[in-house]
């Protein structure tokens, strides 16, 4: 078994939050890699769930937490959120060692603020990881940097070996890192295995309430049917019961709520800009999950199929772009958004740094379509109050295929194939 490590884009930030930071937390999905990454970093590590001395772990993290912490630094406290106790422990022995990058924790869940003391602000940082992008796992040549875009967008060139049939694996496989390099096959039953122990174990220990296995699998079909779109709570409930399943709008809110605790929907926020007019923004997110292969898996497709279905792999197709930006953009500091407003006109992601600078993209799976993204990115750039923001550093199609370059309008054409951070 080949356990080499791929280099993930988060381990440049986790040093970096390593020297200033007394203990750094990455939480994120199971199976996205963020044990591996840590194990990367520490210099000694307790593991809370394993079976052998989990009792034990539990019993002394109740009795003295302290013990658990003893180690070489970094120490890796891994699946901390099994003994909530020791945030507050941990975040304790920060301030009495008063020095940096002394713990790393790792969390599959995150654990509701009743149930620790302190908000471990100043002491511990975190990071969310994601499943792995095209970049991470070697499917991207990186030629097309997206840092490098915010400093000198016009200098692009590059062309993604990747085809669509290559792409349409990819989304069927997902980013998780057991995943990459396995057959189709192989992938595909390790996702449905996934699917299957959020239903029937996950969204239950969450937060100690039973939860109804089948419910959550309409749930997620409803979810999956409507990635890529904004498609409201009534919209996936109303879905729901005609799969047969009733609920209330606090049992719907209760269980998705689950599912983003999970790390599993990670649905994209509205951006809301300065405009010259008063144009009305649509403020609902747009429904997405942190690796399209789930919802791939929930319709029971392959890659095959999807190549028979090319509006279905528009819109999985679009959710690996988001999940790709979001992985480039968290290292340089960007969040991702989405704009819609009353006429309709959208933009799929747009990428905000902290010092104000953004971009626009739209996603594109045919590159027949792309002239008619340019003009609606172009339309956006013109609506948008320069008086009171940033014009936008750069605007970008991203294809499924071919050469990066930027047209005579000014517009970056890009394949998935060629970004990195």
């Amino acid at each position: 078994m080949d356990n080499k490590y791929m280099k993930r884009v988060i381990d440049d930030h986790l040093k970096t939050r390593l020297r200033s930071s007394g203990a750094v937390l990455i939480e994120g999905a199971k199976w996205c890699g963020k044990t591996r990454t840590a194990k990367e970093h520490a210099a000694s590590t307790v593991y809370m769930h394993d079976p052998d001395l989990r009792e034990n772990n539990m019993r002394m993290a109740k009795l003295k937490p302290s013990e658990l912490l003893k180690g070489d630094t970094p120490r890796l406290i891994d699946e901390w959120q099994i003994a909530p106790i020791l945030w507050d422990a941990v975040r304790f022995e920060v301030d009495n060692r008063g020095a940096a990058g002394q713990f790393i924790l790792t969390g599959s869940s995150a654990v509701p603020e009743e149930e620790i003391i302190h908000s471990g602000a100043g002491r511990i940082s975190r990071i969310l990881m994601r499943p792995m992008s095209l970049f991470e796992s070697s499917e991207s040549d990186g030629s097309v940097s997206l840092a490098a875009l915010f400093e000198q967008p016009n200098d692009i060139s590059g062309l993604s070996e990747m085809s669509l049939e290559d792409i349409a694996h990819c989304i069927i496989r997902g980013g998780w890192p057991e995943s990459v390099g396995k057959d189709e096959t192989t992938a595909v039953n390790r996702t449905q295995d996934y699917v299957n122990t959020i239903a029937q174990s996950d969204m239950s220990a969450v937060d100690g309430t039973r939860r109804n296995p089948k419910l959550i699998m309409d749930i997620l079909r409803s979810l999956s049917r409507n990635t890529s779109t904004t498609a409201a709570m009534s919209t996936i409930r109303e879905d729901v019961a005609g799969a047969g399943s009733e609920m209330t709008e606090k049992t719907m809110a209760s269980y998705v709520n689950a599912l983003k605790r999970l790390f599993i929907v990670e649905d994209v926020p509205a951006w809301n800009p300065a405009m010259r007019s008063k144009s009305a923004l649509r403020s609902s997110p747009k429904r997405n999950f942190v690796d399209p292969s789930i919802a791939a898996t929930m319709f029971h497709s392959s890659s095959k199929g999807l190549m028979k279905d090319l509006r279905t792999m528009g819109f999985l197709f679009e959710s690996l772009c988001i999940r790709d930006l979001r992985v480039y953009a968290q290292a340089i500091g960007g969040e991702i958004y989405h704009y819609r407003d009353r006429t309709d006109l959208e933009a799929d992601a747009v990428i905000h740094l902290r010092d104000g600078r953004w971009a626009a993209a739209e996603t594109k799976l045919g590159l027949g379509d792309t002239d008619e993204a340019a003009r609606n990115l172009l339309r956006l750039k013109e609506k948008v109050d320069t008086e009171n923001m940033q014009i936008p550093s750069f605007l970008m199609v991203i294809t499924s295929f071919g050469n990066a370059y930027e047209r005579e309008d000014g517009v970056l054409v890009v394949p998935i194939g060629c970004l990195k951070n």
